[in-house]
């Protein structure tokens, strides 16, 4: 495996990491747009409530395609001009799903996926190549920043959309903008290239340096980390999308449910910046990997068991989410040796995690139908994280891949 690394300049660190965060709060702004204005939407374009579900759904499936496709193209292009270009296709993904036309939003939905993917598996790498002491701080301030705009981008959709005739469409296409700042303040880095070198599965090495490194699909620690990743994004993903028809068949009003989501979104943020500031002052991170999915099982059963206090379960299980999202980003790093390495892993977890992910509310919904109740799905989250527990235990060890 080979490092070629092409520097026109020695750039800031604080100007790097001004840089990584911006690219970070346009992760998950575009997406969680979709949901509070999905109603409007439906009724303009005459969309069925299944194929708005493809719609939500879409660009989780895009991460799953192209989360293993990521590392290649950052070796191609270099990590800097990899994060560049999945900004400027955000950007243009953003603006054409918010044009007239319904071909349009999907094939601008589809932009958003692709671009998104790319850049969530080269954000770890990069912070492991310029921030290798720092991995756990770095991912969760990173993290909250994106938590944090994607509140604050659900929040707006609505009041915005009020605003002009335009409707959905202006809350649909404005964090393009967002994007091209992200893309402005990225642009003195665009100077710098470095290339990934090739992992063991490509077939032409080219001469130089050699950097230490295994495939992570041929480890089992690899593996372990994928786990984590898919099962901690499984439960999360499924508190955000049925939580609220939970509790509201528990008796509890659509405002109060509503309240309990901004709970769960608000603590996975104080969840996030906890964990990052506690990934360094443990050797390994056995007892965080352990110690984040014992608090959502908690919450599960809590709001199984006594969903009326659905406030304290949906507090802690977002502090359980934002740590065990931190967690699993900082895996990237922690568990490999170079950014090369990082990117692969990266990319293999984020692929497998997220096609799980799409599936887990999916299956989540089809099995409350099957059985009239939502008892078996939240037992069957129980179980899940039982196992997640497990995994964060093995997956928490210092050890590294290779």
């Amino acid at each position: 495996m080979i490092i070629t690394e092409h520097r026109t300049r020695t750039l800031s660190p604080a100007l790097v990491l001004t840089g990584l965060l911006l690219v970070a709060a346009n992760l998950r702004a575009g997406i969680t747009t979709v949901g509070p204005v999905l109603e409007q939407l439906r009724h303009d374009l005459g969309l069925s409530a299944l194929t708005a579900s493809a719609l939500i759904s879409l660009p989780l499936i895009a991460f799953a395609v192209v989360s293993p496709i990521a590392p290649g193209l950052a070796r191609r292009i270099g990590l800097e001009r990899a994060l560049g270009s999945g900004l400027a296709v955000l950007a243009i993904g953003l603006v054409v799903r918010s044009l007239p036309g319904q071909p349009l939003l999907w094939i601008g939905t589809v932009l958003l996926g692709v671009a998104v993917a790319v850049v969530n598996v080269v954000l770890p790498a990069l912070v492991k190549r310029d921030f290798p002491t720092r991995i756990g701080q770095v991912t969760g301030t990173y993290s909250a920043v994106q938590a944090v705009f994607a509140a604050i981008a659900a929040g707006l959709a609505v009041p915005i959309a009020g605003l002009t005739a335009a409707g959905w469409r202006v809350p649909m296409g404005m964090w393009a903008g967002l994007a091209l700042i992200g893309l402005g303040v990225l642009a003195p880095q665009l100077r710098r290239r470095t290339e990934l070198p090739p992992t063991h599965d490509d077939r032409t090495p080219e001469p130089a340096v050699v950097a230490p490194g295994r495939s992570p699909w041929r480890t089992a620690l690899g593996w372990q980390v994928t786990a984590f990743m898919a099962l901690q994004s499984t439960g999360y993903y499924v508190f955000i999308t049925w939580l609220p028809s939970i509790e509201n068949s528990a008796g509890i009003s659509e405002t109060a449910a509503g309240v309990h989501q901004l709970l769960l979104n608000g603590f996975g943020i104080a969840g996030s910046l906890a964990c990052s500031r506690l990934i360094p002052r443990f050797r390994d991170q056995r007892l965080l990997g352990i110690l984040a999915p014992a608090m959502f099982l908690i919450a599960t059963a809590g709001i199984l068991a006594a969903p009326h206090q659905a406030a304290i379960w949906t507090s802690l299980a977002g502090i359980a989410g934002g740590a065990a999202i931190v967690l699993a980003l900082s895996f990237f790093g922690l568990r490999t040796a170079h950014h090369t390495q990082a990117a692969a892993l990266s990319g293999m977890a984020q692929s497998i995690g997220y096609l799980v992910a799409a599936a887990g509310p999916i299956a989540v919904g089809a099995l409350h139908d099957a059985t009239g109740s939502w008892t078996p799905a939240l037992i069957t989250i129980i179980a899940l994280e039982a196992i997640l527990i497990a995994f964060g235990y093995l997956a928490g060890r210092n050890r590294l891949i290779g």
